[in-house]
This record gives C-alpha cells, structure tokens and sequence, in this order.
C-alpha cells in the first residue's frame, strides 16, 4: 500500500486520455485494497484520507486544507471537477435520453447514418443464389457542430480559505445543475430542429390551436412506426394542460406521481418536464436510437491557476456536441398556434 507516500503533481492532469483520477488509480490500483479498511475507496478518495480532508459533513474542513502542502494542493483541481459533476449528475436528464456516447480527440467529427425506406425495413425472403438485400449506412454529410460551455470561477484563496468545504460544495453543484441544463437544452435544439443534415423532427399539429387532448397525444404515438415513442419531453405550460386531460386523472396514475413525482402517460411513455423544451411543444422520442452524445473534452478546470495561484480564477468548461441517429425515432407536437 503505498498511497501514503505517492508523489503528487499538477502534471498528471495532462496526461493524454487519463483523468487525474485515472493516473493516480495506476499508480495506486483501488484492488490492492480489498479486505482492508480502505477498500471501497478510489484513488482520490484515498488521497483525501492521506492528508485527513474532509469535504462534506458537519465536520467539513476549511478551503485552505487542501493547501497544507504541495501535494495535498493538486488535489483542489480534483475535488472541484468532483462537486460539478455532483451538481450534474442530480439534474441528469441527459442519460434518459442519449443513446449513444461518443468521446473523440479532436474538434472534428463526422456522424454515420442510415436513412431505411420501408423497403429496406423488411427482411424479405432470399431465395437460393439470390441476393440478400442491403442496407447502407453512411458518413452524414456536415460534422458535429461541438460547443464549448462554462463558467468562470473567481474569488481569491484569502477571501475563502476559511470558508467550509461542505459550503463550498453547494455552490460547485449548482455550476454543475446550469451545466447539465445548457447541455439538455442543446440536445434538445438537435432533437426539434436537426444537426445541420436534413433531419428535422416531423411537427404534427393538434388538432384544435391551444388546446391538447387525449386524440393529440395519441396521433403523436401513432407517428412511430417503426420505433417505440418511450420518452416525452415536455414544456412546462404544456404539461399544465397535460395534467388537466382526463385520462391523466386515473387514480393510479395520481398515486404514482404523490409517491415518485413521476408522471408516467397512459401510453406507457416516461414524462420529463424541462424548460429546456420551448413553450407550446411536446418532443416524443425513442430514447434507444434517437441521440448521440459527442464529447471532445468532458468536465474539466484549469489546473495551473487553481494549484499555482491558489484558485483566483479558473474556468470550468466541457466540450459537447448532439448528433441525431435516426430522424424518425423523434416526432415533436406542436399545442400553440
């Protein structure tokens, strides 16, 4: 067990394809622990025992534990990169609704697609000798258009070195919440609207201008034909109105949203009600084949200022990008006019 006496430097954030993480767990492997006192904890976590840090709790230390030394310093980058996924992890909706993640190592990338007519989705008898029927799969024709989102961090170390970690914490956690949201509502843009490659969802209008009933959401069920409409995001004027349909006042249904906060449709489609969808709009989607996540650089802080500045400002960014797989597996219904 050599945790204790691991050499610590900001260097092993640039370690190609590595996160900080990732480099200390192969140079201390989290399995050399089982059965003793540290099993269950990973290579940070370890770290922070090391030098007796403790972020969360009422026992929470002070921002300027971390600063005791220099190896206990380029820890900080570490813990912050932590609280903000924290933050986005308890606003995910993302991973209810991307298919496929995609991690590239270059700003460039270019999504396959196949486009199947109804011809192509059969599976027709082949007779002896004949040919079997193919399907092509293809490079779309524009790339991902991949976009930088963050937030600066500033403040000076003296103005916070004795403000507590688990206080601290709170305010990572909510960069991370605007993060995941900015990101939910870029997929949502691709989902509606396209990734640049011809493929906007289909807009089917209800039947009467404002008004949304029962007949409307199950004209949109009907539009998947081929897939399994699982999933609807939901604009929160329209989920009012939603609510207020009669089929949605089934006492089961009503328990089930007392005891979760989950409304599940009649149509067996999970609901999730986000302002990232605009106002007036409902987006029905197969969640297994709708999306594709692409991510040139996930969550990451710049290290140099946090360890050699103690904190000052430090920018907290990710490099993200939507894609659609199949145009179909997405169908939006409009209420307003």
């Amino acid at each position: 067990m050599n945790y204790e006496t691991l050499r610590l430097e900001k260097g092993m954030y640039s370690v190609p394809g590595k996160s900080f993480t990732q480099v200390l767990e192969s140079l201390d492997p989290s399995e050399n622990y089982k059965g003793s006192s540290l099993e269950g904890l990973d290579a940070y976590q370890r770290q922070l025992k090391r030098f007796d840090i403790k972020v969360a709790g009422r026992n929470s230390d002070a921002l300027q534990k971390f600063f005791q030394t220099s190896d206990s310093t380029a820890l900080f980058p570490e813990y912050i990169s932590r609280a903000v996924y924290q933050g986005m992890e308890e606003v995910d909706v993302l991973s209810d609704i991307v298919a496929a993640t995609t991690k590239i190592d270059s700003l460039d990338y270019r999504a396959i697609c196949s486009i199947p007519s109804d011809d192509d989705k059969e599976m027709k008898q082949v007779d002896e000798g004949g040919d079997i029927p193919s399907t092509e799969v293809k490079l779309q024709e524009n790339l991902v258009t991949l976009k930088k989102r963050g937030r600066l961090l500033e403040a000076s170390y003296e103005a916070i070195r004795f403000q507590k970690l688990d206080v601290f914490t709170v305010t990572l956690r909510q960069i991370g919440a605007y993060l995941a949201k900015t990101l939910l509502t870029d997929a949502v843009t691709i989902l509606k609207d396209g990734d640049g490659n011809s493929n906007p969802a289909t807009v089917t209008n209800v039947a009467s201008a404002g008004k949304l009933t029962y007949t409307d959401l199950l004209t949109l069920w009907s539009k998947f034909e081929s897939y399994e409409m699982n999933t609807m995001l939901v604009a929160p004027d329209v989920m009012l109105k939603m609510l207020e349909i009669e089929e949605f006042k089934n006492p089961l249904t009503g328990l089930n949203f007392q005891g979760t906060g989950r409304l599940t449709t009649p149509l067996g489609a999970t609901l999730i009600k986000t302002s990232s969808v605009p106002t007036g709009y409902i987006i029905g989607l197969d969640k297994r084949c709708a999306l594709e996540r692409v991510i040139a650089a996930d969550v990451s802080v710049e290290y140099d200022k946090l360890i050699d500045k103690q904190l000052e400002r430090a920018a907290i960014t990710t490099i993200t990008g939507f894609t659609k797989i199949f145009k179909d597996a997405c169908q939006v219904l409009k209420v307003n006019a």
